[in-house]
């Protein structure tokens, strides 16, 4: 039996955040789209992934898009109008519903996932946008360089769709087109004499990708709440990477700035005394793993509304080091692993880990796989921090935006500018066996050329698949630049259709960035940065 066909003028593959930010601009163009996700819930690392928005400290201000803005503020105003907060909290401007230190605002997957449903509620019902879920794509057809058709799979029956698009966006989290399409990709750390890099390393090595972690949602309320044991549970008690500085089962961790380790802190459900607002440049926040990544603070609500706080762990003790899911057979091994390291940790946290009252464990801890839309207490999907990346008419690298070989904290420029940024250079330790490498940034801009194949025509990376290299994808990887990729992807492809232009027409012709630019800017995306430093 053929394959059902579908059409579109544009096909986004992957529903994370930067193919939902591409779906809405191509949408609000007029444009019809198939967007495709594999897991239950769109948003990628805010929804399925679980992991709160990652951000620059000046995010209430600028420095994001205007469509990322209204995201934030939906999910605020959600709070505002389904849950019983504080009179206190219900008029506080800057809602932060659970005053983790990680971010200005740190909540709830469950509710991003209603908020992005809200946002696309009116483009589906009017048929311009058709949702595909679960699915995920296994080929393509690619006829003189432009990709004509997509194949999707659905995860649980096994049917395939054939998807034709004028425009594809890869918003996968791992740039799952790249490789079925041909199109020219970099995967793990590229050599410094590729790159010129001086945090790169001396040999280029593929396998060598930033750890993914599998976060899982908890609380704590009274009983014994205890999982069954792990059958490998030795085998986690017994993994001590040599820069660690003591077992993954612990409270040690190194620093990423320093490489020494330190030990971390575990208070459950600890009085919150004055405003959280933590500030990156002073404080990491992650010394209390409790109050990092908390996404539910009591105080906020009414009094008896919660036994407790919500945490989402996503912490060092996490990242699994086992091996890359890029391009290798034992993807699914790994991502099995990745999850029982974290359902290790879990347990040891519940039975083994020392409790500041000299006790140890915590039986209380509850997994809450309600907030985390899953059966079994974890995110529905790994967080993934590094991707293919496409091979770019413009390659980021260290040299354009660390601070110390810039020997200036202003903000990096690029004249082809769609797009601003800002995160410290931040790879977590990896599966070539690196440690932290953790880099002063300066604000940065997004370039046009990071999101243009050097030679597949109509293909528009749309997440952390642009071109940049292992070293600067850990300053390009989090939230909100993922989201104005994704928004400036499908501004690109809506562009190129009512043009007749191709990626490339536009990026090799200064008029046209500027035209386009001018499109981005009244479509509420900064483009530049003010005058700020960089931390």
């Amino acid at each position: 039996m053929s394959a059902r066909m579908l059409s579109a003028d544009i096909a986004i593959i992957g529903g994370g955040l930067g193919g939902v930010a591409g779906a809405l601009a191509a949408l609000r163009r007029g444009h019809r789209v198939v967007l495709s996700e594999e897991f239950p819930w769109l948003g990628g690392q805010l929804t399925s992934q679980a992991v709160p928005p990652d951000e620059h400290i000046w995010v209430e201000q600028f420095g994001v898009t205007a469509s990322y803005r209204a995201l934030r503020e939906g999910i605020r105003r959600y709070y505002r109008d389904f849950y019983p907060l504080t009179d206190a909290a219900r008029r506080e401007s800057r809602l932060n519903p659970g005053l983790g230190r990680v971010s200005r605002l740190c909540h709830e997957p469950t509710v991003a996932a209603a908020v992005i449903t809200q946002l696309l509620a009116p483009h589906r019902s009017s048929g311009r946008l058709t949702v595909l879920q679960p699915y995920v794509p296994v080929d393509a057809v690619v006829v003189a360089d432009r990709v004509e058709s997509v194949t999707l799979r659905h995860t649980g029956t096994g049917e395939e769709l054939v998807v034709e698009a004028a425009m594809v966006l890869d918003a996968t989290e791992t740039g799952d087109l790249l490789p079925l399409t041909g199109t020219e990709y970099v995967v793990g750390a590229e050599s410094r004499a590729q790159t010129g890099e001086p945090s790169a390393p001396q040999v280029a090595d593929p396998t060598n990708v930033q750890s993914i972690a599998w976060c899982f949602v908890f609380d704590h309320v009274e009983g014994d709440h205890t999982i069954d044991r792990p059958d490998d549970y030795e085998h986690w008690l017994e993994q001590a990477p040599p820069f660690w500085g003591g077992p993954m089962l612990s409270f040690t961790a190194p620093n990423p700035r320093t490489l020494e380790p330190e030990e971390r802190t575990l208070q459950v459900n600890p009085p919150i005394d004055g405003h959280v607002d933590g500030d990156p440049r002073f404080d990491a926040g992650d010394q209390d793993l409790w109050e990092f990544r908390r996404i539910v603070a009591r105080e906020n609500f009414q009094p008896g509304s919660y036994e407790s706080d919500i945490v989402l762990a996503n912490w060092p003790q996490l990242d699994y080091l086992g091996g890359s899911v890029i391009d290798t057979p034992d993807r699914a091994f790994h991502l099995t692993q990745a999850k029982a390291q974290a359902r290790a940790y879990f347990y040891w946290l519940q039975t083994e880990a020392p409790r500041p009252d000299g006790g140890y464990g915590w039986p209380g801890l509850r997994l809450r796989g309600d907030v985390a839309g899953s059966d079994d207490g974890f995110a529905q999907a790994p967080y993934i921090r590094e991707s293919r990346r496409i091979a770019a008419v413009t390659t980021v690298v260290e040299q354009d935006v660390s601070v110390e070989v810039r020997g200036d904290a202003g903000p990096a420029l690029f004249p082809d500018s769609v797009g601003v940024g800002m995160y410290r250079i931040d790879l977590h330790p990896s599966t070539g066996g690196d440690n932290y490498i953790d880099v002063e940034c300066a604000p940065f801009e997004i370039p046009l050329g990071a999101l243009v194949p050097v030679r597949t025509r109509n293909l528009i990376p749309a997440a952390k698949n642009i071109g940049t290299t292992h070293i600067t994808n850990g300053a390009y990887r989090l939230h909100p630049v993922e989201w104005n990729v994704g928004e400036s992807a499908g501004e690109l492809a809506s562009f190129c259709l009512e043009q007749s232009l191709t990626p490339r027409d536009v990026v090799s012709d200064p008029e046209l960035v500027h035209r386009f630019q001018t499109r981005l800017v009244e479509a509420g995306v900064e483009i530049h940065w003010p005058e700020i430093l960089g931390y």
